[in-house]
């Protein structure tokens, strides 16, 4: 079960974290994988690592590099928009270059990256999986901005899988907070000398006890580009310790 056994899959932002973790899995599942990050250096590194897999850099929030990238393909069967950018403040500690910068790479990379392969995946009756977040689900303290954005990719998935419900299938992994590098860059230039102390309260704000692993997430992904999941689109996932459930 759970097989992508012939499939193609591009995973944006996947050199690290979710998007790596979703590339291992995928590969292990049977598919290609294309390594799409603005970090080159480390898709290579990844690409090397895994069956059937190679680089790309790509960077979301630039249309030509969107649309190269697409243009060099003869086929795609998944997509996985994972790759974003997050802030910490409320709205009044909100510049509004910092929210631009947010909303370039959450929410236009999306727009773009989805319109340059749509021909694509409509051609293979593919499927998209969107990485958003509880953040898009429920209010968060003092993130405003990366709230908004997460939002954005919520709607987006649904509105796709309205236009698009016979071509494509289309689905949003809504995680909490998942122990990444993304995290412990987080806790390093914001909480430098009391990082256990932090760490240890973001573990505990998931009612489970723990942040997510991102192999947790890349598992549903795998699941939902499968053919099992071929009754799934429209759907938003929430994966995060019971967060959503209070």
């Amino acid at each position: 079960m759970f097989r992508l056994d012939g499939k193609r899959a591009l995973v944006t932002g996947g050199a690290s974290g979710i998007g790596a973790a979703t590339c291992r899995a995928f590969a292990e599942a049977g598919s290609e994988v294309l390594v799409a990050d603005i970090d080159e250096a480390g898709a290579l590194r990844l690409a090397g690592e895994l069956p059937h897999a190679r680089a790309l850099r790509l960077d979301v929030s630039r249309e030509d590099s969107a649309r190269a990238v697409f243009a060099s393909l003869e086929r795609l069967d998944i997509l996985v928009n994972n790759a974003g950018i997050g802030l910490v403040g409320g709205i009044e500690e909100t510049a509004p270059g910092d929210f631009d910068r947010l909303i370039e790479v959450n929410v236009r990379g999306v727009f773009l990256v989805t319109q340059a392969a749509m021909p694509l995946l409509v051609a293979s009756h593919g499927c998209i999986i969107n990485i958003g977040s509880v953040a898009g689900l429920r209010g968060v303290k003092k993130r405003f901005a990366y709230c908004a954005t997460k939002g954005a990719i919520l709607a987006m998935t649904l509105q796709l899988a309205v236009d698009y419900p016979t071509q494509i299938r289309v689905n949003c992994i809504a995680p909490a907070t998942v122990h990444t590098p993304f995290v412990e860059a987080y806790l390093e230039k914001n909480y430098k000398h009391e990082k256990d102390a932090v760490r240890d309260q973001l573990h505990a704000r998931q009612p489970i006890g723990r942040m997510g692993r991102p192999e947790e997430i890349a598992s549903l992904a795998v699941y939902l580009a499968s053919d099992e999941a071929a009754f799934v689109t429209g759907s938003i996932m929430a994966i995060d310790g019971g967060w959503t459930a209070r």
